[in-house]
């Protein structure tokens, strides 16, 4: 299996998803704007979203993906199969429990994460009036994602990278179409989501059944391999949960700020998805369960050239993003949001906090390849003890940061530790031997730094000679948007070309 191609065709479907995305949230900006109702969905959204990394995405994968490579690589698709079914009865009874709980102190959960809102009876109850309809979004989520972990570990990566285009298009539907039957109108919105689930978690049971992995969850709490799982996701969980609890005491600080501050903060982070979807979490994707195989058959050269292809990829896509980011902060989101109920103010904010989070964006991606190196040697401890130091450190940063920076403080504080975060894993790996760097650092990151700059200067030039971002409609702005983000492709791209970069270089095969 070629990595790289299976990286493109990852990192082309979670494009168009998170291009959905951009359409959604400039749909919504329009409609609700960034007050009292965006605020509300925001928080309302995020806990569940927060709770379906924990469960799957993030701990449940980490557990479950390697002994499932296992179990497929030493034992036969049948062993897997029987596997599956009790790993999943586990999850959706332990999930249903969760969701149920969620619904019934939707009150109690909304004065815990955003406690500002207490002082607003309105936004509160309609946080938690949104609360009740979302949550169980978390029971169809983790399953989808249990589904796409499946998939992904039969190299059946499409699939799973495209079922996040169907919440796109479903927030996209009910927005446009049925707010006007919702009362309040941003009521639609946490129905969408609901629907979205469903299609995501549907959409994955044909792939499933293709390959013989569509089975009926059952319970076996006595099955050996279930209580592998359980038992890597008790540090696993601990360590996802801090980085989770972390964005959750960052809402809560962002509850006492202005109104707007958590919206301003939410849109920010939509744009710093498209990078870190597109290359991170493709990058991790792909690589946990190619790096399970490897660490299961013991071949340690190909475990390390997989890491340190990884890695290159990583620097010579993320660090680009992240300085054009910063640079086109402006017409990033005056050509996306800036219109209708979302101002001028609402779009200089929301830039404060663009530039804030693109400081640790290369941090955010390497953590994608970084951690996986761990995950698939089963060693989740290492990067538990790393998380929970830096959610202390995240909170010393935020208390630093909020009184004088405001919300933009809250997001570098989130940047920082996510770099101090990426640097700590890799010298754990360093320390513990667990891979060697490849030949031919120094050259590739001369030639890097020499295409950053020259595309660096062409974005510079570009915002001087183009008209002000806030002139024009919504095509008019897109279009100049386009030909700036163009030149800098071209620019950067380019440069690589002339240094001697080729497409092959990076080619990768991966063990079947």
């Amino acid at each position: 299996m070629n990595l790289l191609k299976s990286l493109a065709a990852v990192s082309s479907l979670t494009m168009v998803s998170r291009v959905l995305g951009f359409v959604r949230d400039t749909i919504m900006a329009r409609i609700f704007g960034a007050g009292v109702a965006t605020d509300a969905f925001v928080v309302a959204f995020k806990l569940p979203n927060l709770l379906r990394r924990i469960f799957a995405e993030g701990a449940f994968s980490q557990a479950f993906v390697p002994i499932l490579a296992e179990y497929k690589s030493q034992r036969g698709d049948e062993a897997a199969r029987t596997f599956v079914a009790y790993v999943s009865g586990l999850l959706t009874l332990v999930l249903a429990l969760v969701t149920a709980l969620g619904v019934l102190a939707a009150p109690w959960v909304v004065w815990i994460s955003a406690p500002g809102f207490a002082d607003d009876a309105q936004r509160f109850e309609l946080t938690s009036s949104l609360l009740r309809v979302t949550f169980p979004y978390i029971l169809l989520i983790s399953l989808s994602s249990l589904a796409g972990a499946i998939l992904n570990t039969w190299n059946r990566f499409a699939v799973p990278a495209f079922v996040p285009t169907l919440l796109n298009l479903s927030m996209i539907f009910f927005a446009v179409f049925l707010t006007p039957y919702f009362d309040p109108p941003v009521m639609a919105l946490g129905w969408a989501v609901l629907a979205g689930g469903l299609l995501q978690l549907l959409y994955q049971l044909p792939h499933l059944r293709k390959i013989g992995m569509l089975v009926l969850p059952r319970l076996n709490l006595r099955d050996s391999g279930v209580w592998r799982v359980m038992r890597q996701m008790g540090p696993a969980i601990l360590g996802v949960s801090v980085a989770q609890v972390s964005l959750i005491i960052n809402t809560a600080f962002a509850s006492f700020l202005p109104t707007g501050s958590v919206s301003w903060m939410y849109y920010a982070d939509r744009l710093m998805e498209l990078p870190t979807g597109v290359l991170g979490v493709a990058l991790g994707t792909i690589l946990l369960p190619a790096l399970s195989k490897t660490h299961a058959l013991g071949d340690r050269g190909e475990y390390s050239r997989l890491l340190d292809w990884g890695l290159r990829l990583c620097l010579l896509l993320a660090l680009p993003c992240a300085l054009a980011l910063a640079i086109i902060a402006e017409p990033l989101t005056a050509s996306l949001f800036q219109y209708g109920a979302f101002s001028a103010h609402d779009a200089a904010m929301t830039q404060r906090a663009l530039i804030a989070y693109s400081i640790g964006l290369v941090g955010l991606i390497l953590i994608k390849i970084l951690a996986p190196g761990f995950y698939a040697r089963q060693n989740i401890r290492t990067p538990v003890r790393i998380a929970i130091f830096i959610l202390v450190v995240t909170q010393l940063m935020n208390l630093a940061f909020v009184v004088p920076l405001q919300h933009a403080g809250l997001a570098l504080a989130i940047s920082l530790g996510a770099c101090l975060n990426a640097g700590l894993l890799y010298w754990q790996m360093r320390k513990q031997r667990m891979f060697d760097l490849q030949p031919g650092w120094l050259p590739f990151l001369v030639k890097l730094v020499v295409a950053v700059g020259v595309m660096c200067g062409v974005l510079f030039a570009g915002i001087q000679l183009l008209p002000g971002w806030d002139q024009g409609d919504m095509l008019v702005r897109l279009a100049r948007l386009g030909v700036l983000v163009a030149a800098g492709v071209l620019a950067y791209f380019g440069s690589l070309a002339l240094l001697g970069f080729r497409l092959h270089h990076f080619a990768r095969r991966s063990l079947h």
